[in-house]
């Protein structure tokens, strides 16, 4: 791994707090009965998803500590996990069609998910290019953990809950691409992921315009 992205696995252990507080007033809050509040389809969703994060956080921790033997174990294992992930938004996706409203988010975000890790896989023995699409996927879920804690948790849903998170991301990427072409680094899949962003975000905008 650059030395310059050593310690990312620290920064991903900030999904941690930051998904708790996005998510503690729809989910947290609720538990340990969640009585007529949240099915088990959305149980299965944020365990699958808790395994996914929990696979982020850790990947690059075992290569900044040398523990390659582990790291494709659990690189193994995320096919699993991964497929088990992109299932898990299928149920939501039917319920917003059955309630006549297009699940943008969830469309956008498994087109993502798919097109990263497929990259990521792809260049799995290049360790540049495949940290960084794995960088962009860990990306696609600042947008429902932000946009929640803007929603719910701040209440400020005037402020754009829904365009914000994606405001950040697009920013993030632009400070990626800046700090690497700086330093001669490569750089392209932020690019791609810039591109993709930017679609997703004028998307949302289009579509809460014409509703």
């Amino acid at each position: 791994m650059e030395k310059a992205y050593r310690n990312i696995g620290f920064v991903f252990l900030l999904f941690i707090p930051l998904t708790f507080l996005g998510f503690y007033k729809t989910y947290f809050a609720l538990s340990p009965e969640f009585v007529g509040t949240v099915d088990f389809y959305t149980h299965f969703h944020a365990l699958v998803a808790s395994i996914w994060m929990t696979l982020l956080i850790t990947q690059p921790l075992l290569i900044r500590f040398k523990n390659f033997k582990l790291h494709r174990f659990f690189g193994k294992i995320s096919y699993v996990v991964f497929v088990a992930l992109i299932l898990s938004f299928i149920p939501q996706m039917i319920k917003e069609y059955g309630k006549n409203l297009f699940p943008l988010n969830a469309s956008f975000d498994v087109i993502l998910l798919l097109m990263f890790y497929a990259l990521a896989i792809k260049h799995k023995n290049n360790v540049a290019i495949h940290m960084r699409y794995m960088i962009a996927i860990a990306l696609i879920f600042i947008g429902p953990t932000l946009g929640r804690i803007i929603f719910f948790l701040l209440e400020l849903e005037h402020l754009g809950a829904f365009h914000i998170p994606y405001l950040a991301v697009i920013g993030i990427l632009i400070g990626l691409i800046i700090w690497d072409k700086k330093n001669n680094r490569t750089h392209s899949p932020y690019i791609l992921a810039l591109i993709a962003f930017i679609i997703y975000l004028v998307a949302l905008y289009t579509i809460n315009v014409n509703l």
